[in-house]
């Protein structure tokens, strides 16, 4: 009788083993919550030679968004436009019908962005690589 055979790493990236274990997990999460209606939210900021920008990435399943990225080109930062593309992604999560957004964010990146727009943080997990660490946020559609 032969058990299962773990594998040594065969390389940093392994598209078909990560597809494989999201669809496996996906699976699992979807029976425990009985909804299966995750949907991909985008939202792409170009410029006038319509290169890319910035941009907003996410989803949206079972009454919750999520913003999993976040990002505008240095110069178009401190303008208020990342403040925008936050108000436009809440608007189509809403209309989806979510009434909660979460995003995480490093200490080094916009952990001061995020309560200005209303989000509350509610974990933080310290001992992140660089002495960071990584906050978590909250904010009710409601």
């Amino acid at each position: 009788m032969s058990g299962p055979h773990i594998l040594q790493p065969a390389g940093r990236d392994d598209p078909e083993l990560e597809k494989r274990l999201s669809d496996e997990l996906d699976a699992i999460n979807n029976a425990a919550i009985g909804v299966d209606d995750e949907t991909p939210l985008s939202i792409r900021v170009t410029d006038a030679d319509g290169e890319l920008v910035g941009g907003i990435t996410g989803y949206t399943w079972a009454g919750c968004g999520g913003i999993s990225s976040l990002w505008l080109a240095p110069h178009l930062r401190g303008q208020g436009l990342g403040a925008r593309l936050m108000a436009a992604a809440e608007e189509e999560i809403r209309r989806r019908g979510c009434d909660r957004v979460v995003v995480s964010t490093m200490s080094f990146q916009a952990p001061d962005f995020y309560p200005k727009l209303g989000y509350q943080q509610v974990g933080l997990l310290p001992r992140m690589p660089g002495e960071s660490a990584k906050h978590f946020f909250l904010k009710s559609l409601t």
